[in-house]
């Protein structure tokens, strides 16, 4: 493709683009508001990471998850998840801001008058970040009850066994998680753009498995199936690995990403030496950004090591938006995808020879970080104080461990030092046959998933409209999530499904208050 030079007037202007930069690269160490923890990162003893044990009261700072940086906003409407970190500075607001309208920005296909915003696909997902994680929030299967919905917010992944020398020593070097499929590439594009045909169709079909619970109750869970029509560039690879995958919330990022290491491998048990039926294994990536072999944390199975990672993976797999960290401008389209190779892109000088350059990515990366937990709901009564008590005695924590204590903070100073709530240890573990995908990730296998962060899970109605969880969005509602868990949360399952009634709805009710 030639390279475009842009227009002058087209331009964002450079006094503007300096004042952007300089909000986001200047970090602050501002006190944190009263009512906020701020507690040191170095200390040894980690004594504010002890297990509850009174539950007759809440522990110090856990009305507030994000510790300082949780909002201060209203969590009573839909943009519940789409406020800042309650400490960040006010002079890097307009940082903020600006990530969050790239983030909403609905991208054009090339060329086009406004180049800021041109380079869609050809092939895509979505238009923009904000069309897949809608309000900020969790993402859901296509329905019948949502009226002309469609696929936007899930997709599925495609890869295939390694077939070459070359490919097994890259995936045991850890230079790349999968192998994609040779046609369709690493995850099927429903969209495309005009002139070019999309790769295929998903669809879903449920069956229902029925699990009865202590006291005679019946919960009808119900099983997906998937399969792909409309295949627009020949058949798949007989050996295909499909994983279906809902985009999930964004709140809480550059708190995770600000976990020490240590703290999180801490809990790391891949042999169960202490015989608990619990293995949590570190998930190990690369890292485009630092040109090493680092920690995964985030996507369903922690296959990218850091914020800036993920979002520019997202740019260039599901909008097709070349950018610094994964530059292929045709996005996903693979090498027997010609005529997707030779369409006009987006690039120009003025971001690098690039469609979202340095400062799209920067101002992204800004904003996902800094997107607020929101405030707790009700933690201090007895009913939601019980369920934290039974959470703890059925061993949910062994996985869903509740604190950290963050450190260094890629996403500003503002968020170091803070007592966090997430309930994840982000480790994979083995999640049993019945959520089994069958398709490995860097280190996870096809059972293993990264535990999901629990905080502000009980908003998804209030933010979305609909309470579909688990990677796939098959369970309807919490209580459908925990019975789907097996493998080495089988026995807590049990344990769930054992209580009585009024108990399972106090642990409920706590899970929805966090």
């Amino acid at each position: 493709m030639t390279k475009r030079v842009s227009p002058g007037h087209r331009t964002v202007a450079e006094p503007l683009r300096l004042l952007i930069l300089m909000t986001i690269c200047v970090c602050s160490a501002t006190a944190p508001g009263s009512g906020y923890a701020l507690v040191s990162s170095s200390d040894s003893s980690f004594e504010r990471l002890r297990p509850a044990e009174n539950f007759t009261k809440p522990e110090a700072g856990e009305e507030f998850p994000g510790g300082a940086a949780t909002s201060r906003k209203s969590v009573n409407n839909a943009n519940s998840f789409s406020h800042s970190s309650g400490n960040m500075p006010f002079r890097q607001d307009l940082a903020f801001k600006v990530g969050n309208g790239i983030f909403r920005k609905l991208w054009v296909s090339a060329p086009a008058s406004t180049t800021a915003s041109d380079g869609l696909g050809p092939l895509y997902n979505a238009r923009s970040c904000q069309r897949c994680h809608l309000k900020d929030g969790r993402g859901h299967p296509p329905e019948a009850n949502y009226p002309d919905d469609s696929a936007v917010s899930m997709f599925l992944r495609l890869s295939v066994p390694p077939r070459t020398d070359e490919e097994r020593q890259a995936l045991a070097a850890r230079k790349v998680n999968v192998i994609p499929e040779p046609t369709y590439g690493g995850q099927l594009q429903d969209l495309s753009i005009q002139g070019h045909d999309a790769e295929g169709r998903m669809h879903i079909t449920y069956a229902e498995v029925s699990v009865t619970l202590a006291g005679g109750e019946v919960v009808r869970l119900r099983k997906p199936s998937y399969r792909i029509t409309d295949l627009g560039y020949g058949p798949l690879d007989p050996k295909v690995m499909i994983s279906p995958r809902v985009a999930p919330q964004m709140i809480g990022l550059g708190l995770l990403e600000a976990i020490p290491e240590d703290q999180i491998l801490m809990a790391a048990d891949p042999e169960d030496k202490d015989g608990d039926g619990i293995s949590g294994r570190a998930n190990k990536v690369w890292s485009s950004e630092h040109d090493k072999v680092m920690l995964g944390r985030f996507g369903w199975k922690a296959g990218a090591p850091t914020v800036r990672q993920q979002s520019a993976g997202a740019f260039e797999g599901d909008i097709g938006i070349s950018n610094p960290l994964a530059r292929r401008a045709a996005g996903d389209c693979t090498a027997k995808q010609t005529h997707c190779l030779k369409a006009p892109d987006g690039n120009t000088e003025r971001d690098g020879d690039l469609e979202a350059g340095q400062l799209f990515l920067d101002m992204v990366t800004f904003y996902s970080s800094n997107l607020a937990v929101p405030r707790r709901r009700g933690h201090d009564t007895p009913e939601i104080l019980q369920g934290k008590q039974l959470f703890y005695q059925i061993g949910c924590v062994s996985c869903h461990r509740p604190k950290f204590v963050t450190g260094p903070a890629p996403g500003g100073d503002f968020l170091k030092g803070q007592l966090i709530w997430p309930y994840t240890d982000l480790l994979l573990h083995d999640m049993g046959e019945g959520l089994a995908d069958n398709r490995p990730e860097g280190a996870a296998n096809g059972r293993e998933w990264r535990t999901p962060p629990l905080w502000g899970v009980g908003l998804t109605p209030i933010v979305n409209g609909h309470s579909y969880y688990l990677h796939d969005g098959r369970a309807r509602n919490l209580t459908e999530a925990i019975l789907w868990h097996g493998g080495e949360a089988k026995a807590v399952r049990d344990a769930f499904a054992a209580l009585t009634k009024e108990d399972r709805d106090r642990l409920i009710e706590f899970v929805k208050s966090l």
